[in-house]
């Protein structure tokens, strides 16, 4: 049996509960189910779904939403889907739904009026909609066949479910193409309408090619900003390797895999196709894969500093992460840029200014000496034995070549912005200005939008200025950007 847009809703409702009766019953009815509706009955009660039950079962307090959402991938896409869906929805009396890999409805936005009774069939954050939990509907189908599924009126196995017309889509990561979750139109029965599937299915694939994005741009930090330590194999044969095991630099070049398959929990080897042993050694944001090293050889320490940002600093040695306070993170920065090395009056006054006690600094030297260890910092003068990556000179670099993008990419906010020591706040000054000029010199309104959208131009009058000026009318990006300079003007 088809569902043909030509159908009046209503009487095509009708003829469902018709055949619905008839194959629940186990009599012959006016039609047959279509194949997917009918196979997802039977794994709906394959699981002992009840169809006279009313709501789904609520997995998650709503105390508990708000952590699950910020740490939910599809966080990242919720604007796109709201410009995208929620608008139409209001306006067809429908509600968006968004959910999990298992079905758990984490965002929920639509008309008020219909929130008001979907919360009386459980169509609420919290709830699961796998087909295991509830039967067949629009989200739990569309993550049990991987496809975007429309589910009308008693296709639903749950008779709660008979006055809903719903359709949905799934969300794939772009990195490992697993399911996210789902993406979901639902309404009243007489709104059903055959375009719903299409504009759910083409809104999933744009929430995609927006995560693909920012995976490259994720890839590409992860490139500027560790490419020191894959060098410091001094032509070895090593590889740059994402969280999941993609590869996205590699020595030599064109010798490697798309992927490696990630050791278990305890391990760092990994085999290649070839049959080669690798060792994965962790940095700040994936791993280095280098050939095991002979005993009686040895290569220099590899240091990975993020000092930039709202967060704690934070380093990692030789894979081994090493938590920061303020101070001795100053040292290193200090340190990092002075790579022939600094005595302990010099670093005194870059840290103190005029007033800065070398007894003092030489105190917290032998702390950090402590830290990372005597190999690590010399002395005499004081300086960073390691090969050494840091966001801020990955910044600077990047500033200095010409390529403001990538040095937006490579920065997550101000350097160390506690800091009052002199050294610190000239190149927070230098790297913030820079970066700021070299943006708006570009002339690249995505570059621009990114910028207004970062930490260092949220609060940028002038730059939310020539956005809304030079954007295109109907361009997404301007209502949140002139709501935003409404209130920088008013502030």
């Amino acid at each position: 049996m088809t569902q043909d847009g030509a159908h009046d809703p209503v009487e095509h409702a009708h003829l469902l509960h018709g055949v619905y009766d008839a194959v629940l019953g186990g009599d012959a009815g006016p039609a047959a189910p279509r194949s997917l509706v009918s196979e997802s009955w039977r794994r709906s009660l394959a699981a002992h779904v009840d169809p006279d039950r009313n709501t789904p079962p609520e997995v998650v307090p709503d105390t508990e939403l708000p952590d699950l959402r910020s740490a939910h991938p599809l966080n990242e896409v919720m604007p796109l889907l709201r410009s995208t869906l929620v608008s139409i929805a209001d306006e067809a009396m429908h509600v968006m739904l968004v959910t999990d890999a298992d079905g758990t409805i984490l965002w929920r936005e639509g008309a008020a009026k219909l929130l008001h009774i979907a919360d009386s069939t459980g169509l609420s954050p919290g709830f699961r909609m796998s087909e295991d939990a509830i039967g067949t509907n629009a989200m739990g189908t569309t993550l049990a066949v991987d496809a975007p599924v429309q589910i009308h009126s008693a296709e639903h196995l749950v008779r709660a479910f008979h006055a809903w017309t719903c359709a949905a889509a799934p969300v794939h990561d772009p990195d490992t193409g697993a399911i996210l979750g789902a993406i979901d139109i639902s309404g009243p029965l007489h709104t059903v309408h055959p375009a719903m599937v299409q504009l759910v299915s083409a809104t999933a694939q744009l929430a995609e090619n927006q995560l693909r994005v920012r995976l490259a741009i994720a890839d590409e930090r992860l490139r500027v900003r560790n490419m020191p330590h894959l060098t410091s194999l001094r032509g070895h044969t090593g590889a740059l390797v994402t969280p999941t095991g993609r590869i996205v630099a590699g020595e030599p070049y064109g010798a490697w895999p798309t992927r490696v398959a990630m050791p278990a929990e305890g391990s760092d080897r990994v085999l290649l196709d070839d049959g080669r042993e690798m060792v994965l050694e962790p940095l700040a944001e994936g791993y280095l894969l280098r050939a095991p090293r002979r005993a009686a050889t040895s290569r220099r320490s590899a240091l990975s500093l993020r000092m930039m940002g709202a967060g704690n600093p934070s380093m990692v040695l030789n894979g081994r992460s090493i938590p920061l306070t303020l101070r001795p993170a100053e040292l290193l920065v200090a340190l990092a840029l002075h790579a022939g090395g600094l005595t302990a009056e010099r670093l005194a006054q870059l840290l103190y200014g005029d007033d800065g006690n070398p007894t003092t600094v030489r105190g917290e030297i032998l702390r950090l000496r402590g830290l990372i260890g005597a190999d690590v910092l010399r002395t005499r003068p004081y300086r960073l034995d390691a090969g050494v990556d840091s966001d801020f000179d990955a910044v600077r670099r990047a500033l200095r070549a010409g390529k403001p993008a990538e040095a937006l990419r490579a920065c997550d906010g101000p350097l160390l912005p506690r800091s009052d020591a002199p050294e610190i706040r000239e190149l927070r000054d230098e790297l913030e200005v820079g970066l700021r000029h070299a943006v708006l010199d570009a002339g690249d309104l995505d570059l621009l939008a990114a910028y207004a959208a970062h930490p260092l131009g949220r609060d940028d009058l002038e730059v939310h200025d020539r956005l809304v000026d030079d954007l295109p009318p109907h361009d997404r990006r301007r209502p949140e950007l002139e709501a935003r300079r409404a209130r920088l003007s008013s502030d």
